[in-house]
């Protein structure tokens, strides 16, 4: 039998049905990737299993942090490090540029994690502390993937214009602006679609989680425009520093 999670009059099954839902999505996900090559169908099932482990592993740990402000604070720690890891990673990037990469990160989410715990809008307390940092981190992690990668491919694609600009007296990394920002500034699309369409196309994860806490709507609608607001916000100073951190030959492939 399963356990019944009754969270704001919604209860949520776990147990085997659970168990089988999930295995049909990952099914599903991996004959749609393989079917329509794009790309190997494992990646799905790899990715399913790496996200059951994690939650697990954090689930497990989370209690023990939310108790202690300092276990947080590692914690934040943890999640910022592995996010600038990873952002390196995906663009191709050397360890020794990791570095650079944490530096645009921080750009982005400092300043809003002090203005939003800072003013009081949000508590200074674990439990507030962890998914608000959690989200902000993530999403700057991706926008500076996305803006990093189209940079470096822009300039090594369009390298002749780059060698133009230069010709023309452009200084290095204005020529390398001209080049790599109208593209790198994509990676902020996907930021700026869900906060136009929230309410309307989509129910972010932050509004569904904070009504099924026990909150009111109008609470869950504040809630989720502060994160959507401060996402935009971090993921915007975070693509403006990457970028002109591959400008200046900062954060580049070689």
């Amino acid at each position: 039998m399963g356990h019944d999670h009754l969270v704001n009059g919604a209860t949520l099954q776990t147990g085997p049905v659970l168990a089988v839902v999930l295995a049909a999505l990952v099914v599903v996900g991996a004959l749609a990737v393989w079917l329509g090559r794009l790309g190997p169908g494992w990646a799905v099932a790899t990715a399913a299993g790496r996200a059951i482990v994690q939650l697990g592993a954090v689930s497990l740990l989370i209690t023990a942090v939310l108790r202690s402000g300092w276990l947080t604070g590692l914690f934040v720690l943890l999640m910022f490090t592995v996010a600038a890891v990873t952002s390196a990673r995906r663009v191709g990037l050397r360890l020794r540029r990791v570095p650079w990469i944490a530096v645009a990160l921080a750009c982005g989410v400092l300043p809003v994690l002090a203005l939003v715990l800072g003013s009081g809008v949000a508590p200074l307390e674990p439990i507030a502390v962890v998914p608000i940092a959690g989200i902000v981190i993530g999403g700057a992690m991706s926008a500076t993937s996305q803006a990093a990668r189209r940079a470096l491919d822009e300039l090594a694609t369009r390298h002749g214009e780059y060698e133009a600009a230069l010709a023309l007296g452009f200084l290095p990394r204005a020529a390398a602006l001209e080049i790599c920002r109208p593209s790198a500034g994509q990676a902020l699309i996907p930021a700026l679609d869900q906060t136009r369409t929230v309410g309307l196309v989509t129910l972010p994860g932050a509004y569904v989680g904070v009504l099924l806490g026990g909150a009111s709507p109008v609470q869950a609608g504040v809630t989720q425009v502060l994160v959507l607001i401060g996402l935009l916000a971090a993921e915007a100073i975070a693509v403006l520093v990457v970028v002109q951190l591959v400008a200046a030959g900062l954060v580049d492939r070689g």
